[in-house]
């Protein structure tokens, strides 16, 4: 284990939070929002992002919104182990793009008693669960599930569809390559899709 264990009977003992959803739905901003209101009770936070998601800053979370805040990108999920530098509150963005080691790192940071907040899409294109979101939804204290609203139907979406782009799971993008379904748009997209590969 990276991380110090102190071996007390009582020692503090932190929690996972997960904000999961599809694209615009809010899960970054609620990330963002959590970790503000962390700073303003005086709790050091650290944030942190994979390097792979240059979508809107190198080095900054960005929400669709335009809110923002200061983080670290990293190569890997473990690599954050080595950058907590004492922080009492760690928010991790776009969990789905880390690799499958992220619940274990999650783990190590809350069994070191520090709060774990983290945010990504639950379903990739294909409405597949999406890298290890799943796994972070498994182990977490508490998982808060948004919406956005359908582009199609108007109804609650948590389909992200892909509405143009290649066929790779990862393909970077915002409403040039991407909308959010509700689950009978996105049947109805699919259908759609199958009939003209044919």
């Amino acid at each position: 284990m990276f991380l110090e264990d102190t071996g007390k009977r009582h020692r503090k003992v932190g929690w996972i939070e997960v904000v999961c959803g599809s694209m615009f739905s809010g899960k970054t901003e609620e990330l963002i929002r959590r970790l503000k209101r962390a700073e303003y009770a005086q709790q050091k936070i650290k944030i942190f992002k994979p390097k792979v998601d240059t979508r809107y800053h190198e080095i900054k979370v960005v929400s669709h919104d335009g809110r923002e805040i200061v983080s670290q990108p990293v190569d890997k999920a473990h690599d954050i182990l080595k950058l907590i530098d004492g922080a009492e509150v760690i928010g991790i963005d776009e969990g789905q793009f880390f690799d499958m080691g992220l619940p274990d790192v999650c783990n190590e940071l809350a069994n070191a008693g520090i709060r774990v907040i983290v945010a990504g899409l639950d379903m990739d294109f294909q409405g597949k669960p999406f890298g290890p979101m799943p796994n972070m939804m498994a182990i977490a204290e508490y998982v808060s599930k948004v919406h956005a609203i359908c582009m199609k139907t108007g109804k609650l979406a948590n389909y992200s569809h892909r509405i143009a782009g290649g066929n790779e799971v990862v393909e970077l993008g915002e409403k040039d390559i991407y909308e959010p379904l509700s689950r009978e748009a996105f049947i109805d997209a699919q259908r759609f899709e199958k009939l003209n590969e044919k």
